[in-house]
């Protein structure tokens, strides 16, 4: 006989999911449940089963990384058939390649989405916790994040939900050990040539580190990111003006972290899926200033003639079949580290 979570566990799972995306949608949406057999996306799995029950399914992403990974692929499956849970095995399209664990990331994304959708699921789980949120943090302050950065992993990005970003991987483990379930072992966690298990290393004797406590800060500082977001669309509303296929965009004193978020989001709207970093953020804004004619992307920044505080952003023109780009700048893609 397979064993259940512990009910108080499942009391607060749900508690925790509800408050996510609200009483309603915990008590009747449909949920995909990530599962890659390790403990902590197992330990979601005997959680969101017991609190939720059929209306779950759950998905397992074969990377084809390493030799054992269809067999892990097929224990999870094996795990879900005991329980009488739907349960899906999927592949990348094309080999990984490049930056392995961002490829890998982004291709589980989008493969999971793809399952959400043909299978009429409302949400996909996710099993980060506390201390994925530590990690993320730290690295995120080693490489200069601002607010948006140090929000971290966010509990809700669009259908992706991660309800356990307050439960401590411990405590997960206890739920695993409860149900006596076996879980895989990935060696990817230790090895040290990727930076987050060098950190996890790096973290395993600061034990005066609370994770629960910077998950709250993470929180926090994910509302203050909402609330800037705020001010932002606020602003632009009268700061953003169109003519004809390009953006006029006026700078009215607003303070540096507000006209930031104006001006990506300027750029944004010019070219959708165009961010900027810190670095080029500054080139540009200080060619700007001088009111130099300035390209980053596709798009060109030109101060307007007469005026010491409007610019049009606009496509760069095409120039024997290639786009002119004067003063280029290098564009960094936001930082949507999802682990």
């Amino acid at each position: 006989m397979t064993q259940a979570a512990p009910r108080s566990a499942t009391r607060r799972f749900r508690d925790d999911l509800a408050a996510i995306v609200g009483e309603q949608a915990a008590s009747q949406a449909r949920f995909g449940i990530a599962v890659s057999g390790g403990p902590d996306s197992l330990a979601l799995l005997l959680l969101a089963h017991a609190a939720l029950g059929p209306r779950i399914a759950a998905a397992t992403i074969d990377h084809c990384l390493r030799p054992e990974s269809a067999d892990e692929a097929r224990y999870v499956a094996d795990v879900c058939a005991e329980r009488g849970i739907a349960h899906a095995i999927m592949t990348p399209d094309t080999p990984i390649s490049g930056n392995i664990q961002a490829s890998a990331r982004a291709t589980r994304y989008g493969l999971l989405d793809r399952w959400r959708t043909a299978n009429s699921l409302d949400y996909i789980l996710t099993a980060h916790h506390a201390d994925d949120q530590l990690e993320t943090l730290v690295m995120r302050l080693n490489r200069s994040s601002g607010v948006a950065g140090l929000a971290g992993i966010r509990a809700r990005n669009g259908t992706i939900v991660r309800p356990l970003l307050h439960w401590h991987r411990d405590e997960l483990g206890d739920v695993l050990a409860e149900a006596e379930l076996p879980f895989v072992d990935d060696p990817s966690n230790r090895d040290h040539r990727y930076d987050r298990a060098r950190l996890r290393a790096a973290l395993a004797d600061a034990d005066w580190l609370d994770a629960k406590a910077v998950a709250k800060s993470a929180a926090l500082l994910g509302e203050a990111t909402e609330a800037l977001d705020w001010m932002t669309a606020h602003a632009l509303e009268t700061a953003l003006t169109p003519d004809g296929d390009a953006l006029i965009l006026a700078y009215a004193d607003q303070p540096r972290a507000l006209w930031h978020r104006m001006l990506v989001t300027a750029l944004d709207r010019a070219e959708p899926g165009i961010t900027i970093g810190e670095i080029a953020f500054h080139r540009l804004w200080d060619a700007m200033q001088r009111g130099d004619k300035s390209c980053i992307g596709d798009l060109t920044v030109t101060a307007l003639p007469g005026t010491a505080r409007s610019w049009r952003i606009a496509a760069a023109p095409a120039r024997q079949g290639q786009l002119s780009r004067p003063a280029p700048l290098k564009v960094d893609k936001a930082d949507r580290d999802c682990s």
